[in-house]
């Protein structure tokens, strides 16, 4: 099963450091946020990845151009025709496409734009600026279990984030954008959805969260997936450095590989 990450927004709450790369790839512990959010798939076994970059997107594709050589010891031969010869090579199980899905677009335009390579197959998705421990096995087997449309991960924080209502059978009842402070069941990503939400997907002004959830929630296709473990975007400098702390301490909880 394919996984799509939104990777494409201009991250101005972090402008220190995305004022000169993307904020997924901003770096925790010397690799970019967004290379942990694909370790934590690849450690359940999803290895085929679909990357929404928009903002300064080459980078993105640069950083993943020269991954192999990042990670292995190189001789560069200039006395045999410019030789090069990789030792000691590392390289993930993955694949990687990365789509240029456009500098303002929003999430639901974003999803939308890489339809085609996804062959009308269920996929994954979640955004390429937070981790989490959420055991993804699980969460694919409840969602297959439940037969309806889409799944999210849900989280109970003091965050500014989407806010579910969700009933005694997991279905969600509601959904409603940010507030201040609310300690209701809020959406962390890491979704499951059917083919069939690109009926809902208009154009690249579409908000997947404003204009695609509330009305999959209101037609009872959207359920929750209950995570009581560890949850945290990365929106502020000051979030980046509560995640940097965790891995530079040997504490972080999405480190599973």
């Amino acid at each position: 099963m394919k996984v799509v990450l939104l990777a494409g927004g201009l991250g101005t709450r972090l402008s220190e450091e995305t004022e000169y790369i993307p904020k997924p790839m901003v770096e925790i512990g010397g690799m970019p946020i967004l290379w942990h959010v694909m370790k934590e798939y690849s450690y359940y076994g999803f290895n085929d990845f679909i990357i929404c970059a928009g903002y300064k997107q080459h980078i993105v594709k640069e950083w993943f151009a020269d991954y192999f050589l990042h990670t292995s010891d190189i001789t560069f031969d200039f006395t045999a025709g410019n030789k090069m010869i990789i030792h000691n090579q590392h390289a993930e199980p993955w694949k990687v496409t990365v789509v240029d899905t456009g500098l303002n677009t929003m999430t639901g335009g974003r999803i939308k734009r890489v339809e085609p390579y996804l062959n009308g197959e269920s996929f994954m998705m979640t955004y390429g600026d937070g981790v989490c421990d959420v055991n993804i096995s699980n969460l694919l087997n409840f969602h297959k279990e439940h037969g309806k449309m889409a799944t999210l991960t849900t989280v109970r924080m003091e965050q500014e984030k989407g806010i579910l209502t969700i009933a005694e059978d997991n279905s969600v009842r509601s959904f409603r954008e940010k507030k201040k402070i609310d300690r209701e069941p809020i959406n962390a990503g890491y979704m499951v959805l059917e083919p069939d939400v690109f009926r809902y997907l208009t154009d690249d002004a579409c908000v997947f969260e404003k204009d695609v959830l509330p009305i999959l929630a209101e037609q009872g296709e959207l359920m929750s997936y209950s995570h009581e473990g560890f949850w945290q975007c990365m929106d502020t400098k000051r979030e980046q450095l509560i995640l940097e702390n965790l891995w530079t301490s040997n504490r972080a909880p999405w480190k599973k590989w």
